[in-house]
């Protein structure tokens, strides 16, 4: 078979080529045109806020995890022994001694001219009880840090705390949105609790759209035109003093937009050769990964993003997450309109990735990095998303469906009978859910992914004109994106309340997974 190519550069100087072919049919539509508002700045308006418990329906998918280079941490532990000689002094001394210390006894002479001892220290019958927080690993426990605090590794019970349990990983790295602004040529990185913009960054190349977060809170940005390809880092830890003046020196809000190249949280910038607007990068996702157990250092993810040449050839290049580098590119040929539309990343690392209407769906093995073509459903496919089982879900253009991949069964179905014309954007939560951005007439679709039926297909958004994106963050509420009111919703995904509207975003134009709680829900299924 020819078409298909393959060039791995794992090590450096060594590559390898791989040749495959596959038939493909004819036609694509257009991409969507995106409107911009200026604004003064992003901003968060609050609603009576609750947390959401769950959703009707849950699903779990297991899978394995690729990575590298994970560190481990050993505790040192203790022990005590004592050996007693008594004085035959008729007020009584004993005294013992061992390598962490000495224990004293004292006593009286009792009626019967015998001591009676009382000792302080420890027992010369037996080794001390444990005691949690001395600092020393002792019979009985897991662990022992020698602090009072409850929510890093070791517990006050002297048991390990899992990884994602303990402060900060991942629900305090995860909570955040990254909303690109197409027309401003930047990327917004929202707190999800408060709605508050907390930086606005600008990035390699022009009209950028998708954004992925990995499980470290880091954000890659692909801009379509010209292409090009951005990593942010979420925590101020993690940027790097590139001026040498002992500061970070970074965003801090929406009207605080630092010139290119000189935020010190943009960690690299890669441009792509794509040949034009129709060609730059759009499918993008980060790979997962588990932390170690015992220290909760996580492997460093690669990024998996998708372009096209002038000669219609889909370019899908996997980079070292730490500088930009490509490891891998699968070469394999697509159809002419749009470059590689949609992407995700199931568990394995495996790269799922959807073109536009009848453009293929397929998926690249992240070992092999061979692909697999799923055929295309019967209609105009638009965003998508996997859900925990693993199953590819689109959105539809013009014809008021969605669409489903099964892969157990390997066939594709439609969902008719959507609310509207079109939904956009599609995103699957981690308890059985799937959201959808409908436009003509603006709302929210809710699909229950089990039995694949519309919970809702129309719930509204006061003050929508187009949602074009959706997201879930790492609480549970769904995040849609509007690029005409230049807005973003989050909304309780029971009560379907809008809890909190974001303003001052300037032609937002993102579908895909802005928050890192899809990737999380494939890699820590609940």
């Amino acid at each position: 078979m020819a078409g298909m190519t393959v060039l791995s550069a794992t090590s450096r100087g060594l590559s390898r080529v791989v040749m495959m072919a596959t038939v493909l049919g004819a036609g694509a539509c257009g991409d969507d045109g995106n409107s911009g508002e200026s604004a003064t700045g992003g901003t968060g308006t609050v609603g009576p806020t609750s947390p959401p418990t769950t959703s009707p329906t849950t699903s779990e998918s297991a899978g394995s995890t690729s990575g590298s280079d994970a560190a481990t941490a050993t505790d040192s532990a203790g022990s005590d022994s004592q050996t007693g000689t008594t004085s035959g002094a008729p007020t009584g001394s004993t005294a013992g001694e061992s390598s962490s210390g000495v224990g004293t006894s004292t006593g009286a002479i009792d009626s019967t001219g015998a001591i009676d001892e009382t000792t302080s220290g420890s027992s010369s019958t037996g080794p001390a009880p444990p005691v949690c927080g001395n600092g020393l690993l002792e019979d009985g426990e897991a662990c022992d840090d020698g602090n009072d605090f409850d929510k890093d590794s070791c517990s006050n019970l002297c048991t390990k705390v899992p990884c994602d349990q303990q402060e900060g990983n991942p629900g305090d790295l995860l909570s955040f949105i990254w909303i690109a602004n197409s027309s401003q040529g930047t990327v917004s990185k929202i707190n999800t609790k408060t709605g508050v913009e907390v930086g606005r960054y600008r990035v390699e190349g022009g009209s950028p759209s998708r954004t992925s977060v990995n499980l470290m809170g880091d954000v890659a940005v692909s801009s379509r035109d010209p292409g090009g390809v951005t990593k942010i880092a979420a925590r101020e830890v993690d940027c790097k003093d590139k001026n040498g003046n002992g500061m970070i020196e970074t965003s801090k809000g929406a009207n605080d937009i630092l010139a290119f190249g000189s935020d010190e949280c943009v960690l690299w910038t890669k441009k792509i050769p794509s040949p034009g607007y129709g060609f730059g990068p759009r499918a993008t996702a980060w790979e997962g990964g588990k932390p170690d157990p015992d220290t909760c250092v996580s492997p460093t993810p690669r990024l998996w993003f998708g372009w096209m040449d002038g000669g219609n050839v889909a370019h899908f290049e996997r980079v070292d997450g730490d500088t930009g580098q490509t490891l891998d590119t699968v070469m394999y040929p697509w159809k002419p309109g749009y470059s590689p539309y949609g992407g995700a990343v199931n568990a394995v690392g495996d790269f799922f990735v959807t073109g536009l209407s009848t453009q293929p769906a397929i998926s690249i093995n992240a070992q092999t990095l061979a692909v697999t073509d799923f055929g295309i459903p019967q209609g105009c496919k638009y965003g998508m998303t996997l859900d925990t089982n693993g199953n590819i879900w689109n959105g539809g253009c013009n014809d008021s469906s969605v669409y489903h991949y099964d892969m157990q069964a390997k066939v594709w179905s439609n969902i008719g009978n959507a609310g509207g014309s079109r939904v956009n954007g599609m995103m699957a939560d981690a308890d059985g859910n799937v959201w959808g951005a409908g436009s003509n007439p603006c709302r929210l679709v809710h699909i229950d992914a089990a039995t694949k039926k519309y919970v809702n297909n129309n719930i509204p958004l006061p003050g929508c004109q187009a949602p074009w994106g959706v997201s879930i963050d790492i609480d549970g509420y769904v995040w849609v994106v509007d690029m005409s009111a230049s807005r973003a919703f989050k909304v309780h995904p029971e009560t379907y309340q809008v809890e909190l509207t974001v303003q001052g975003l300037i032609g937002p134009y993102t579908y895909s997974d802005m928050t890192g709680a899809a990737l999380n829900a494939q890699v820590n299924p609940q």
